[in-house]
């Protein structure tokens, strides 16, 4: 069920479509603001989203694995050679994943308890230990390679999200890579650490609908 309050800073309508996701920046004064049994408050502002190309946007809609979903929320990263996104997915039964879209690929990707992970390799990046690139890792049976390990920073988000994505927010940040289309991140900071694991997606799987225009870029035959 969706609760809808006024915005604390600007009195715009706020809709919270998950009690899962108790963060939302405002679309319209881009305030970060924060739900709890109180109501809702602000606890800072976001920064502009710069310009870029995904034909992701909020509100897009597809399917996976035979569920609907919808684009609610994403948060813009940054390295020193690059950015890239996470869009939130909000599912028809209340789940929600992210749609990690880096340099035209895509991974499908689902928090996970941090205690499943029962890697040696793992536990040392959990415990602190920088990973190197290429060094192996056994998830569920499979074994998985670290593609690239990087500290990050957060420099803007929008919509809905699980977190409080607070502009200048750094992580260190770890992707991993199967053989078969597996993959998995690590992030860690100095309080916390998370770890998502899923697949590489294409649009075309997502079946997606609502795909942001772009001049120059014919919209797909099976977006139309």
């Amino acid at each position: 069920m969706s609760l809808r309050f006024p915005c604390p800073n600007c009195g715009a309508d706020v809709v919270f479509r998950s009690p899962a996701l108790p963060n939302r920046v405002c679309d319209y004064c881009r305030s970060m603001l924060v739900r709890s049994d109180s109501g809702v408050a602000k606890i800072g502002e976001v920064a502009a989203l710069p310009f870029d190309v995904s034909p992701v946007q909020i509100g897009m809609r597809g399917r996976a694995d035979g569920k609907g979903f919808e684009v609610i929320g994403r948060v813009r990263w940054a390295w020193t050679d690059g950015a890239w996104n996470e869009w939130l997915l909000l599912f028809e039964d209340g789940t929600n994943a992210w749609l990690g879209e880096a340099m035209g690929q895509f991974m499908l990707l689902w928090q996970q308890p941090i205690g499943k992970v029962r890697s040696r390799t793992m536990r040392e990046m959990i415990n602190g230990k920088r990973a190197i690139p290429g060094t192996e890792a056994q998830i569920d049976k499979r074994k998985l390679v670290v593609a690239d390990a990087r500290d990050v920073v957060c420099i803007a988000a929008e919509g809905e999200l699980p977190f409080t994505a607070a502009t200048g927010w750094t992580l260190y940040s770890v992707d991993l890579r199967g053989r078969s289309g597996e993959c998995a991140t690590l992030q860690r900071d100095d309080q916390e650490t998370t770890f998502y694991q899923g697949r590489y997606v294409t649009l075309a799987e997502l079946a997606p609908r609502g795909l942001r225009a772009i001049e120059g870029w014919a919209l797909p035959s099976y977006a139309a």
